[in-house]
């Protein structure tokens, strides 16, 4: 069941197209708390490897900012936190977690 898993669903981690393309082409650029393993590439391309369900809200901000260009610092490089930031939390909408404003 795994194997076909991974070779025809996309939201359950990654498929057998991006296992042989982040194997051949990817360099690991480091991870997350979350356990999501972060890529690139010569060419400069840039993706994520989810550990669980493909879930995109759970980038923290730092690594989206290394995702979409916007720092050229890798977010283990940078690791100033303040006394006011949070820690960072996935987006519970639609989860049992998810808080009930009335």
């Amino acid at each position: 069941m795994g194997f076909f898993k991974l070779i025809f669903t996309w939201w359950n981690r990654q498929t057998i197209g991006t296992f042989i393309y982040t194997l051949f082409t990817g360099k690991f650029v480091g991870y997350d708390e979350f356990g999501n393993k972060y890529y690139s590439n010569s060419k400069g391309k840039r993706w994520v490897i989810y550990k669980n369900n493909v879930e995109s809200s759970k980038i923290p901000p730092e690594w989206h900012l290394w995702m979409h260009f916007l720092t050229k610092n890798k977010p283990t490089e940078n690791v100033n936190k303040f006394l006011w930031q949070k820690k960072y939390e996935e987006n519970l909408t639609g989860t049992i977690k998810a808080t009930n404003q009335k």
